[in-house]
């Protein structure tokens, strides 16, 4: 239960952060959209009996910086193969294996290969992810396993 206490402050901070707007209405929206996320979020820990408590500590903080950078440097280099037609486009749709065991692990991971250019999880399975990257380079940078270890030493 203290988790949905800490939980409100946060996404109305959230909120409040992201809109930039500080009127009735905004406030009237933002309050609406907590209560909706959060009431979402009970339901689901109803269901599948294991509550989502997320850790926001130096580790968490630190992914998040590191995947901030590996989103801007992928970026870089999208931009950087639409401009330059020289630059080979050679896309790839590959089983990426994968040794994270908790449902948590495998979604994180999932959707920071999404959230990278270039890169898509198209499928999760128990022990190995379906990756679509647009170059046979990303395919191999995932497969060096970086961004693996970085969540694993989440501990989520």
């Amino acid at each position: 239960m203290l988790h949905y206490v800490v939980l409100i402050p946060v996404l109305c901070l959230f909120w409040l952060m992201l809109s930039g707007q500080y009127n009735l209405m905004f406030f009237t929206f933002g309050a609406l959209a907590v209560a909706l996320t959060v009431w979402f979020q009970v339901r689901m820990d109803r269901v599948d009996q294991e509550p989502a408590k997320v850790r926001m500590g130096f580790a968490m903080i630190n992914y998040a910086v590191w995947l901030l950078w590996e989103i801007i440097r992928t970026n870089i280099d999208l931009a950087k193969r639409i401009w330059h037609p020289e630059m080979p486009v050679d896309p790839v749709w590959k089983r990426l294996d994968t040794s994270l065991k908790t449902s948590r692990e495998k979604t994180l991971y999932a959707n920071s290969i999404t959230l990278t250019p270039g890169t898509l999880t198209t499928d999760v399975h128990d022990d190995y992810l379906m990756v679509h990257t647009l170059t046979p380079e990303m395919m191999e940078e995932l497969e060096e396993g970086e961004m693996e270890e970085q969540i694993r030493k989440l501990g989520i």
